[in-house]
């Protein structure tokens, strides 16, 4: 279903355009925000063209490698978009009990976002070139808060082929007035959660990681026993797009998320996760819970670990 909707940022005029109605909330989070009607969790570079004066376009490059994504921002973004930095906005500090990137403070949240000009409710579409699965953790973020934000479907691929040459400069806006606010326990998850077997628990890395063949970042190989191996980049095609919601919830069905039981995502250390919550979200099958440790934090614990398929 399609509905016309309003659209306003931040000190910008308000524009109507036709958007995608998102799934309500599932009942696993009954006291949780619900998304933002005015975005759905997935835009395409077409959508983003029509209404980029809307939107905080937000580039959310970073490596698993080291590699650094402001370096990757300064060699060519999409114009007019601003950098958010994973590691000091969208994590706190690591730790044992958090793993390597822990739900960020809500006021440091509020603060970073708010000096990149993103203030109270405004709208926003980020993109990465990992076909999405590092800027979900924002889209994440602010839609567990209720907030109007999106993927760009294709990410910076998709984006460049519409706008043309990139922007090396980088892209200063007005900051903007934040309100922190807490993280929606309904939306999330912990070790215990994880465990329990009354849930549907979905690991967002890669098949080779989950089967305990390769680690190359936590203390420990393998994956939480019972949970299901669900690569984040499965849902999307060769194109780097996802794939028609049809598509996906024949993907969800088969690792047994059919809506039957309430879902746990966890991937490393809560980034790619996100991924597989907003794929949940965007083929209608509601909202699941993240467990934000995840992996990192798990097998720093004394908890068990599975390995192979």
């Amino acid at each position: 279903m399609r509905t016309t909707v309003r659209l306003s940022g931040a000190g910008r005029r308000p524009r109507a355009y036709a958007a995608a109605v998102p799934a309500p909330a599932s009942p696993a989070a009954p006291d949780a925000a619900p998304p933002d009607p005015r975005l759905p969790p997935v835009v395409d570079a077409d959508w983003l063209h029509a209404h980029r004066g809307e939107v905080v376009l937000a580039d959310v490059r970073w490596y698993l490698d080291g590699r650094s994504g402001r370096t990757a921002y300064r060699e060519g973004h999409l114009p007019g978009a601003v950098h958010v930095d994973l590691d000091r906005v969208l994590a706190a500090p690591p730790s044992a009990d958090g793993g390597r990137h822990p739900l960020p403070d809500p006021a440091a949240f509020a603060e970073g976002l708010g000096a990149l000009g993103v203030g109270d409710g405004q709208a926003v579409v980020a993109y990465d070139d990992a076909g999405g699965t590092v800027a979900a953790r924002l889209v994440w973020l602010l839609r567990a808060l209720g907030e109007p934000a999106a993927l760009l479907d294709g990410g910076l691929a998709a984006g460049s082929a519409e706008a043309g040459a990139l922007e090396t400069a980088d892209v200063r806006l007005p900051p903007a007035p934040r309100t922190p606010r807490p993280w929606p326990g309904a939306l999330l998850a912990d070790a215990d959660d994880a465990a329990d077997p009354a849930h549907v628990v979905l690991d967002a890395r890669d098949a080779a990681r989950y089967r305990g063949e390769v680690e190359p970042v936590d203390p420990r190989p393998g994956h939480v026993p019972g949970a299901v191996s669900l690569p984040a980049r499965g849902a999307l095609g060769p194109d780097g797009r996802f794939l028609p919601p049809a598509a996906l919830r024949e993907r969800f069905a088969a690792a047994g998320a059919d809506g039957g039981r309430p879902v746990v995502a966890y991937c490393g250390s809560g980034v790619t996760a996100c991924h597989v919550l907003l794929a949940m979200e965007h083929a209608g099958l509601g909202r699941g819970r993240l467990y934000p440790g995840s992996w990192s934090a798990w097998s720093a614990s004394g908890r068990p670990a599975a390995t192979g398929a």
